[in-house]
Parts: structure tokens; sequence; C-alpha cells
């Protein structure tokens, strides 16, 4: 039986791959609340632009009205008069991102998180880990591997650049399970 916090906030946390179903579970959530009349918003770093300036969306194609946000300080100021907050492309925060989401939901805000728990190199992605140690609920999904068909938690690059953000979709990546996932070699 899961029990929801009352009269109390919270964190939620979702987060795996790529191709895992992140933003559409972030979506799912939110227009819940939506339908519920609770108060929302939702925002995303400003280096993912891949779809919509001024919309999060899923790869298969849904879509929510967002803020586009600099950093997490931002988040913090105009999250003030919702109740709910959703924040998607977790990972490419700082970690000051943590500090926001406690803050938040010690204002009773629920306060729900989707990114990538790892980079393409298999190791921690961003403010994730911080993140995944404060949810109170917290959801890892699975893609398919796209070599075996096997659940995925990896997320593959299939070109050579090195920096750890390069903002992408199957053009640059795909889902991999432990098995077929091959991290570079440095």
């Amino acid at each position: 039986m899961t029990l929801t916090p009352r009269d109390s906030g919270w964190i939620e946390v979702i987060c795996g791959s790529m191709f895992s179903g992140k933003t559409e579970e972030l979506i799912r959530r939110l227009r819940r609340a939506q339908f519920a009349k609770v108060s929302t918003a939702i925002f995303k770093p400003h280096m993912d632009n891949r779809y919509s300036e001024n919309q999060i969306v899923s790869h298969n194609n849904m879509k929510m009205d967002s803020h586009l946000v600099n950093n997490a300080q931002e988040i913090m100021e105009l999250a003030q008069d919702s109740e709910v907050i959703g924040v998607d492309e977790a990972q490419f925060f700082d970690d000051y991102l943590v500090n926001v989401c406690k803050s938040l939901a010690s204002e009773k805000k629920r306060v729900i998180i989707a990114g990538l728990d790892t980079d393409f190199r298999g190791n921690p992605f961003g403010p994730m880990p911080l993140l995944m140690c404060e949810a109170d609920f917290l959801d890892k999904l699975r893609a398919i591997c796209m070599i075996c068909g096997n659940p995925a938690s990896c997320t593959q690059r299939k070109t050579k650049q090195t920096r750890q953000i390069v903002v992408g979709e199957t053009d640059i990546y795909e889902a991999r399970c432990r098995n077929c996932f091959q991290p570079p070699k440095e």
C-alpha cells in the first residue's frame, strides 16, 4: 500500500536511461494534478530546446507548457504560486537544484523531478544521485535494449563526442541493457 503525504510537501524522482519514458511519466503526473485543479509550474533547462523552447516534450510527442530557465534559482522564484512543481531534464542543472527541491518541499509543495541518472559513460549525472537520495518517492524506469530487447537502464552514445553533455535523440543515443552497453574507452 502506498501512502500519500498529508499536509506535507515531498520530492518525487523519475529517473532512468534515455527512451525509458521519464518525460512521459512526468507529464502524466502533472496532468493528473491539473485535472484535480491543483496549480502547477513546469520547468526545463535552457539547453534543452530539442523540440520546443516553451514546452516539455516526450519522445512520443506528449507536450506541456513549461518555463525555460537558466538555473535552479529561477525555479524557486517562479514556482512560489504553485502547489506542484515539475522539472524535466534535471541532470542538466547543478547541485543547487537539490536545495531548491528541498526548500519547495518544506513549503508543502509536491516536487516532481525527471532526469537521466547516468551519462553515456555510465557515471552518475549532475544532481540526480543527490536528488535520488532526497526523494520521498523514487521510480527508476527502463527502456528496451536496442540490441537484444532486454530491459535497458543504460544510455549508449553512438558518436565519438567526449563532452558529457551533448543534447540529442535517436540520432546520437540508444537504450542498452547492462550486457550490451559499451562505455567509451578513455
